[in-house]
């Protein structure tokens, strides 16, 4: 049997999912039913300072990109931290970490970047017991705008600074959260590891704004006619932290810095994604918000029968793997050639490939053949884009094959050859001579 117990910079948990820092983990309530289900640790909803606590917008906080058939592709918040007492939130915290000792308790925090406050809230925050804390530097929204959160995130110097701070004044494990609102996540990571941080996760959220209401021409979701910029999450954001994940594992100054990914995870798939790319533990906040917690139990379920299937016994065995064939495009091998193929068996004759390719590609794909409706792929035509492949509603029905040695490309005439497979060394590649300048 797999096993999916989780060693995450000195923190331990049966399972790498955990829910992030979010409204699903607002409260001791929440986070009851959350362990419950199956979660193997969670973020405690951001704490601030002691004293009169944040007041959240009493309308609208969410808003969502939905297909035509109403699934949640994308979806945005400006909810701010936590809007309840501090002692509460305290008190709520060491009371879970009795109960559930076996769980992971990462403690989110921000406050204003002066030493006096971080100090001052750390130390209360570890008499709780917690497992690590996570230093909110990602909040695009809200917080920001009060010199905290992403504003801390997207400058490296600050990131090091309040990092330095934090290692200074606690012994918990310190996890970095960084903001995708920046030019090169790359700076922020090396920034938090200058600071000493024991871990990054990433990505929080993302600035975005949902739309218009036609009928008002006013910002949707709004409240009281007035709407502010939050933060977007969900399924659309998955390939942006994925390619953050991998560019802070591919650095040499932080491949060996403990990746907790976020965004966009829904189920045991997306997991493998980003553990492939070198995390170590993943966060889930909106599939939670969408389905409920018991979605744990398929992630579990589906991430250890993968496992097993593949003779995997523990998470080390994957984490990272996927690296290695992550490239700079200037490294890609331009003799390699694919071609489309449609399985005619399944094919459902509705001509997606067709339009797509013909209007759009390279039109590579007939339409008929002998007076009837029949798509077949032109190979004197085809480059292998994959185009026709994504639009097709028939899953696996249009698939890529490649050339073997000694096969003829019918579109340039050209045999295909085993020399020369190292296309960074290949005379005809044109970026050769300039990859010591690019470096």
């Amino acid at each position: 049997m797999a096993n999916l117990h989780t060693h995450f910079a000195g923190i331990h948990s049966p399972n790498p999912f955990w829910l992030a820092s979010a409204p699903p983990t607002d409260k001791a309530y929440n986070v009851n039913r959350a362990f419950e289900a199956g979660w193997g640790g969670v973020v405690w909803k951001t704490l601030g300072e002691a004293g009169p606590a944040l007041v959240n917008v009493n309308g609208p906080r969410y808003g969502a990109l939905l297909s035509p058939d109403r699934h949640l592709l994308g979806f945005n918040n400006i909810e701010l931290i936590t809007d309840r007492d501090l002692e509460i939130n305290l008190t709520e915290i060491i009371q879970i970490k009795r109960d559930w000792p076996d769980r992971a308790m990462v403690v989110s925090i921000m406050v204003p970047c002066e030493e006096s406050s971080w100090k001052a809230i750390l130390a209360r925050v570890e008499d709780t017991g917690c497992d690590a804390v996570e230093l909110n530097f990602g909040c695009p929204h809200g917080m920001s705008e009060r010199g905290m959160g992403a504003a801390v995130g997207q400058v490296p110097e600050y990131i090091e600074m309040v990092t330095a701070w934090c290692k200074h004044y606690s012994k918990l494990p310190v996890i970095v959260k960084l903001t995708p609102n920046i030019t090169d996540i790359r700076l922020a990571a090396r920034a938090a590891k200058k600071g000493g941080a024991d871990a990054v996760s990433l990505i929080n959220t993302i600035n975005s704004i949902m739309g218009v209401d036609p009928a008002t021409l006013t910002m949707s979701p709004s409240t009281g006619g007035k709407g502010s910029h939050g933060g977007y999450c969900g399924p659309a954001v998955k390939p942006i932290a994925l390619n953050m994940v991998a560019e802070i594992g591919r650095d040499p100054q932080t491949a060996d810095l403990p990746i907790s990914g976020i965004g966009g995870i829904g189920n045991w798939r997306d997991a493998l994604d980003f553990i492939a790319l070198g995390a170590g533990t993943v966060q889930v906040c909106t599939a939670a918000m969408v389905y409920g917690f018991k979605i744990v139990q398929e992630m579990k379920d589906g991430l250890s029968n993968y496992m097993d299937e593949m003779g995997f016994t523990s998470l080390d065995a994957i984490r990272g793997k996927a690296l290695a064939s992550v490239s700079e495009w200037r490294y890609l091998n331009l003799n390699h050639i694919s071609k489309a193929i449609i399985n005619q068996a399944t094919c459902i004759q509705c001509g997606r490939c067709h339009i797509a390719c013909e209007d759009t590609s390279h039109q590579a794909i007939s339409a008929s053949k002998n007076g009837l409706r029949h798509f077949e792929i032109k190979e004197d035509e085809c480059v292998g884009c994959n185009l026709c492949a994504v639009v097709c509603p028939v899953p696996q029905c249009i698939t890529l094959r490649d050339l073997v040695p000694g096969e003829k490309d019918m579109r340039t005439g050209k045999t295909v050859t085993a020399e020369h497979a190292d296309w960074t060394t290949h005379p005809n590649n044109p970026m050769r001579l300039n990859r010591e300048f690019m470096a």
